[in-house]
């Protein structure tokens, strides 16, 4: 049994951005019918975002209309918002965080609870203190549950757990993004008992082995990143074809062991809980992710020598972006 704050969540989350965000936005039939499908499967860690699709159509507006027609999922579901980003910049002060919760509660509409808020990222212009003073006022207000943090250092993890309880850190964790296992998250996440979201753990896509950059549409985010680009991924896939072959000699799919190597990660001593929340916008592949490869001893140092073979060259960001992350 997994579970966070009281909820049994299963093993393996759901990640909401590729529902709403463009240009990839899933049909809301379809994307109600994915919701659906996590629930069933009992993948009931969700990770929404005020931003993620316009203001119209986005995470919280999606979740309205599911609970509407799915009621009895609306108190299982383990719900965590990001909010507070202005425009794509993050925005801590009191006033915009206090108008960020309520604009998702709004736009929630009384259907389900936001279990975890987190800030998209910190903002550096407002001391921390201030933002999470804020946020622990909203928890014992009732607007939300707990507060959770998203792309921050260890140092920082640390400072926030003396001034409220942090349920959740979520962090991009993946075989193509192995800094947290020494950059410290992970090791101080397991100190402070905090449980760790891991996004992107099917790393855009591309750990799944069916996708190249051109088959990325034109106004796709992931066009831009570094890691990304043909010179790069070009290397980088070479990774992706032994763990191939891998999941091919124990009957998964690559995108089964990638998410089986995170969850080995797990059990692992000296680490925390993690749960990783992957995307979809296909029902068949949501179920794909729930049935996630067990690894044993001998599977997953045979991913670590991928992995050592392998380093994955390209930074997970563009400039801008890395400047938001590791903070």
């Amino acid at each position: 049994m997994v579970a966070i704050l009281g909820k049994d969540i299963g093993p393996i989350g759901y990640g909401m951005g590729n529902l709403t965000s463009p240009p990839r936005v899933a049909p809301e039939d379809q994307a109600i019918e994915c919701l659906r499908t996590a629930a069933e499967l009992g993948c009931l860690a969700w990770n929404a975002g005020e931003f993620y699709g316009p203001p119209t159509h986005n995470s919280l507006v999606l979740l309205n209309r599911f609970f509407a027609k799915y009621p009895e999922y609306a108190n299982r579901v383990l719900l965590n918002v990001k909010g507070a980003m202005e425009n794509y910049t993050p925005n801590g002060s009191p006033e915009f965080v206090r108008k960020s919760v309520d604009n998702c509660l709004a736009q929630l509409g009384g259907k389900g609870k936001i279990d975890m808020y987190e800030c998209g990222r910190r903002d550096t212009r407002v001391p921390m203190e201030t933002t999470l003073n804020t946020l622990k006022e909203l928890v014992e207000e009732g607007k939300i549950g707990s507060v959770a943090l998203t792309e921050v250092n260890a140092t920082t993890i640390r400072e926030a757990a003396k001034i409220v309880n942090i349920s959740a850190v979520e962090i991009e964790l993946s075989l193509w993004n192995t800094d947290p296992l020494r950059n410290g998250v992970l090791s101080t996440c397991a100190e402070l008992g905090i449980p760790v979201f891991a996004y992107c753990p099917l790393g855009r896509g591309f750990l799944t082995g069916k996708l190249n950059f051109e088959d990325i549409p034109e106004g796709d985010y992931r066009r831009m990143l570094p890691k990304n680009q043909p010179e790069n991924l070009k290397k980088n896939l070479q990774l992706v074809k032994q763990v191939e072959t891998l999941a091919e000699k124990k009957g998964f799919t690559t995108a089964q062991v990638a998410l089986g190597w995170i969850l080995g990660l797990s059990k692992q001593e000296g680490m925390p809980l993690i749960v990783p929340i992957p995307g979809t916008s296909s029902p068949d592949r949501v179920r794909e992710n729930a049935a996630a490869a067990a690894l044993a001893d001998d599977e997953m140092k045979a991913v670590e020598a991928i992995l050592s073979l392998n380093p994955v060259v390209g930074d997970r960001y563009h400039a801008h972006g890395m400047k938001l992350t590791d903070l």
